[in-house]
């Protein structure tokens, strides 16, 4: 902390006694932290980003995603009390001049204040989010008058329909602090760029066989613009790859639902989308690109445990036994329906012999019952596929398997193919 004369000098200072003002003014005037953001920019002649005490990026006032990254990594902090309570952090880089400790004293103050007074109501509108959205899709709320009554208490209009997104972040490390709340809070950045009138919250819910996820990070839309859709799928994808390392990022959307009744069946097209997308190291996917898996959607809306059932009656003994064993009967399978039967092309994809992978086919029906040499046996095996990724059933598989990995693998010499 600076002398007492020094800090007194620099009160008395105007141009630190305007900058004090302009951020108390943003404060007042109820604008919201990126305002005041801005306006602690300005008055430090900083970069800055304000993060909550759970690692979440809650404002940013920086020249370029490189800034900001630069200013969440290596950037000066100010840590964010209110009385004895943390509420987060200042992390800035000054384009000139350090700032005055004693401007940074007060503007932290300012912000820590901000910050609280801004969570509180974000904390419980996100609980009310997050019921509205599973009340909708697991269907507990069917009539339209209610749908889009509390959709308009929530701040999203329904009356012209929908369209839903599931976003899958899936952290390749442990991962510290809140991820979901940071990812959350990165995403909702991403779609405010193109729609202001949304709903994003993780949700639990009970419906379609779900498999193995807990709860699932749902952005509901208003209307139905499918270029919106799009557009707010795209926004928040380039959203989380800038500024979140360390996962495997999936979004996925379904077609817009012209009628509010009709989200539920929204949210199973983006939940059917995301298992894909997944499954298929997609980045992002839309409910039209998912191909055959379409035909499978009434099954996981009306009748998911039949699903499993067939999944269970099909390729599940693969599952288990790939992960007893180590072994690759799925991939194997998999590969060698999408190479159209062809065993050489098969070998040639997954870089090993043609004798290993007819022993593993052989596997696949001793385990199975079913001869991938006949038109029903590839049949049902390749719906079994389909059946366990509509489902969220991930195939196991190890670091050689995961995206980026092939440059690590040769190829056979053409006598071994």
């Amino acid at each position: 902390m600076p002398p007492a004369d020094q800090r007194t000098e620099s009160a008395a200072n105007p141009a630190f006694l305007e900058a004090v003002a302009d951020v108390s003014d943003a404060v007042e005037s109820g604008a919201g932290l990126p305002a005041v953001a801005r306006a602690v920019s300005k008055a430090l002649n900083a970069s800055v980003a304000v993060v909550d005490a759970s690692a979440n990026v809650l404002a940013v006032a920086c020249a370029s995603p490189d800034d900001e990254r630069a200013v969440l990594s290596a950037g000066e902090i100010l840590e964010l009390r209110v009385a004895d309570v943390a509420a987060g952090q200042l992390r800035y880089r000054a384009r000139g001049e350090p700032p005055p400790p004693a401007l940074l004293r007060l503007l932290g103050t300012l912000i820590a204040q901000e910050v609280e007074r801004s969570k509180a109501p974000g904390r419980a509108s996100e609980a009310a989010a997050a019921a509205f959205i599973a009340d909708v899709l697991d269907r507990r709320v069917t009539d339209r008058e209610n749908i889009v009554a509390r959709g308009n208490e929530l701040g999203i209009d329904l009356a012209g329909g929908g369209s839903m997104v599931v976003l899958r972040a899936l952290p390749l490390q442990p991962t510290e602090g809140d991820w979901r709340a940071r990812v959350l809070s990165v995403a909702e950045r991403g779609v405010r760029t193109v729609e202001r009138g949304y709903l994003a919250a993780w949700v639990e819910l009970r419906s379609w066989g779900r498999a193995q996820h807990d709860a699932e990070l749902v952005i509901a839309l208003p209307g139905a613009d499918a270029d919106l859709a799009a557009r707010a799928v795209r926004s928040v994808r380039q959203e989380l790859e800038t500024s979140t390392q360390g996962f495997v990022i999936a979004v996925a959307r379904s077609r817009p639902a012209p009628d509010p009744v009709d989200l539920h069946r929204a949210g199973a097209e983006a939940f059917l989308a995301a298992n894909v997308a997944v499954a298929q190291s997609a980045p992002e996917l839309a409910f039209e690109e998912t191909g055959a898996y379409r035909l499978l959607l009434p099954a996981m809306v009306e009748d998911p445990e039949e699903l499993r059932r067939f999944h269970e009656e099909t390729v599940a003994p693969l599952v288990v036994y790939d992960e007893q064993y180590e072994t690759e009967l799925v991939r194997t399978l998999d590969t060698f329906l999408d190479a159209d039967g062809n065993v050489a092309q098969t070998a040639q994809r997954l870089y090993t012999h043609r004798h290993t992978v007819r022993y593993r086919l052989e596997r696949v029906k001793e385990l199975t019952g079913l001869d991938v040499a006949s038109t029903d046996g590839r049949e049902r095996l390749g719906l079994g596929l389909k059946a366990m990724r509509v489902l969220g059933i991930l195939a196991p598989h190890g670091p050689a398997t995961e995206p980026g990995a092939e440059a690590g693998r040769v190829p056979r010499e053409e006598k071994d193919r």
